[in-house]
């Protein structure tokens, strides 16, 4: 059985970075993604379930004028939310010699409320002893086919307070209670500065103990292998900078 042969092979793994004496912080991480150890799905089923959820997503988007857009002021100054939260956008004004636009340029850029944007966290469980991760298929704006792949959670401060006065992001308790839970990962990491001022979002990777009973809340969510995801990021466009933020340090 295949949960047999991981723990197999991984003991096997082990002992051979032992004897050549590497670092062995993350090499369960590095096992994961030389074979596709899923127990759940096929990359197969993978795709056509990632398929399956853009044909059947819901969202249209309509580019409209900047001061039609609800509960948004804009003004000479900033464009921001009425609430004071998520982001706002103002100009700035850059001197430099040392790039491309000799003697700097003038440019927008998006300042996040508080400057730290959220959470981007991934669930992590074993199945019979074999990790696997658990993923959304998230539908944003401005996402390449509307659906990307996503960490478990990927939600900004903003949206964890409800000042969108909508609901709590799912899987929230995991992030935010981590102290119960074994953190493999969790790092504060910048973000584009090109568009982004001094926003920076909470990378994590928590694993819940093999007998903890995590719902699965709709149907854009799957618990996939980590070969599986690093796969997907083959693929054009599948997966979203804020699951491969993550998965880029294990």
């Amino acid at each position: 059985m295949k949960n047999i042969e991981y723990k197999t092979n991984l003991e096997k793994y082990k002992k051979v970075i032992l004897d050549l004496n590497l670092d062995t912080d993350y090499f369960e991480f590095n096992f994961e993604a030389l074979k596709d150890w899923s127990l759940f799905y096929t990359f197969e089923e993978i795709e056509k379930w990632y398929k399956d959820t853009i044909d059947k997503q819901e969202m249209t988007i309509k580019e409209i004028p900047l001061d039609q857009c609800k509960n948004w002021n804009v003004d000479g100054n900033t464009i921001h939310h009425n609430s004071g939260e998520f982001f706002s956008i103002l100009g700035l004004r850059v001197s430099t010699n040392i790039r491309e636009c000799e003697g700097g340029w003038d440019q927008p850029i998006v300042k996040q409320t508080g400057w730290d944007g959220g959470i981007l966290g991934i669930l992590r469980k074993r199945f019979d002893g074999v990790p696997h991760y658990l993923i959304e298929a998230k539908s944003e704006p401005g996402n390449t086919n509307i659906v990307q792949l996503s960490p478990t959670l990927a939600a900004t401060f903003s949206n964890i307070k409800k000042a969108h006065e909508g609901n709590t992001p799912n899987y929230l308790n995991f992030f935010e209670e981590d102290e119960k839970y074994k953190v493999h990962y969790k790092k504060w990491l910048a973000e584009d500065g090109g568009r982004l001022y001094n926003k920076r979002n909470l990378n994590m990777i928590v694993e819940v103990d093999e007998d903890q009973k995590v719902d699965i809340v709709n149907e854009n969510f799957r618990w996939m292998s980590l070969h599986q995801i690093k796969k997907c990021c083959m693929q054009d466009a599948w997966v979203g900078q804020c699951l491969r933020s993550i998965i880029a340090h294990v």
